[in-house]
């Protein structure tokens, strides 16, 4: 979860302290260009490839994660 956690990071560039529990709602980094990141990574980390669908049912970093893990 560290290294997710370090991933989505990278992939918001944000300042804010992010954590599992932090919710996407309250994220202003959190928007379609990241939604379109976080699938690439997930792909390239992962080797998972993530349905926009599911993205969005996703609430916290600790949703996303679960989509790859």
């Amino acid at each position: 979860m560290e290294k997710f956690i370090e991933k989505m990071v990278d992939v918001l560039d944000s300042e804010e302290e992010i954590t599992a529990e932090t919710g996407l709602a309250d994220l202003e980094e959190w928007d379609s260009l990241s939604v379109v990141s976080f699938m690439a990574m997930a792909n390239a980390a992962y080797g998972k490839k993530v349905l926009p669908s599911d993205v969005k049912t996703a609430k916290t970093i600790k949703d996303l994660y679960e989509l790859v893990k």
